[in-house]
């Protein structure tokens, strides 16, 4: 059993499928059957059991699971520390983006990233920023964006983003003609949310308790086009960033500020704390802080071999 197994046998468990692991491995099925089957034998386990149409780790395949992390996690560390001994200019990243902020951001970002860097090679995932702190803390993706603040005991990360949150209502709306709107005005509304593995929808949730009522969620969505396009049909209101919000077409909603309470929206670049940082990270790191700017601390900051930040 080598390195390749491991890899293989952990896909499989994240993904709940060999076809879906396959196809992320860019392999066949029966090369990944055979290998999952190779490991079992050569064990004398189950590793996996099937549940309907899924399939689950046995008892043996967590232990194996929680085993192979560590094991994989060394293995790219020493390959990433070997690769910048030789100071080769070059690396790949998994980063992870909420869908709400990709377009708005990272385009030309990662554009001018690949002018620069060139044999760099970056891989996205889009998910919800709950999604993208977790695959960070797991050490499934590298950085990620997230909705700041986070765990600062486990994460390193800048902030390049300080907005509010902007109410959202159909044109025809009782309210649409407001300069601005109180929170509590809307607790008989019905809302339009983000769903469940989006920060923002514990985070718009929480404050409308606060503010002394519980939301009537009728809609939920990973779209923020969506949200807006529901909307302009008059199926509800939505809580959305500024950034997002100029994106909208003004005819279609009304766009009101939020008052008393606002709610801030913070979005930060985020990474581990107590893993190497390879050349490629450590470069996207200081590049994007340099060119998207720090929001929350002034001064020119450098990030060293183990991404700690250090001010000149």
């Amino acid at each position: 059993m080598d390195i390749r197994h491991l890899q293989y046998f952990l896909e499989v468990a994240r993904a709940g499928s060999f076809t879906k692991a396959a196809e992320r491995l860019y392999i066949t099925q029966p090369t990944i059957s055979k290998t999952i089957r190779n490991m079992e034998d050569e064990w004398g386990v189950t590793l996996f059991y099937r549940q309907g149409k899924k399939i689950e780790l046995t008892d043996a395949g967590r232990i194996m699971y929680q085993q192979a992390q560590q094991m994989v996690e060394s293995f790219q560390q020493v390959s990433d520390e070997l690769e910048d001994l030789m100071n080769l200019r070059r690396g790949h990243l998994r980063i992870g983006l909420p869908p709400m902020v990709g377009s708005s951001f990272f385009p030309e970002v990662i554009g001018l990233f690949h002018r620069e860097y060139p044999k760099i090679t970056i891989q996205l995932f889009e998910d919800g920023a709950k999604k993208v702190e977790a695959d960070v803390e797991s050490g499934q993706l590298d950085i990620g964006v997230a909705v700041l603040p986070v765990d600062e005991q486990v994460f390193h990360s800048y902030s390049f983003v300080r907005e509010k949150l902007n109410l959202l209502v159909h044109p025809s709306h009782r309210l649409a003609g407001r300069e601005w709107v109180d929170l509590a005005e809307l607790a008989d509304e019905p809302f339009v949310l983000f769903r469940e593995d989006f920060t923002l929808h514990d985070r718009i949730i929480r404050e409308c308790i606060q503010a002394g009522f519980e939301p009537r969620v009728v809609y939920e969505s990973s779209q923020w086009d969506l949200i807006s396009g529901m909307v302009a049909a008059n199926l509800g209101i939505a809580l959305l960033p500024e950034t997002i919000c100029k994106e909208i077409d003004s005819s279609r909603v009304a766009i009101l500020p939020l008052d008393n309470p606002t709610i801030p929206w913070q979005l930060g670049m985020i990474w581990r704390k107590d893993r190497y940082m390879s050349f490629a990270a450590r470069e996207w790191i200081a590049f994007t802080r340099k060119l998207l700017g720090e929001t929350d601390e002034p001064g020119e900051i450098r990030v060293d071999e183990q991404g700690d930040r250090t001010r000149t």
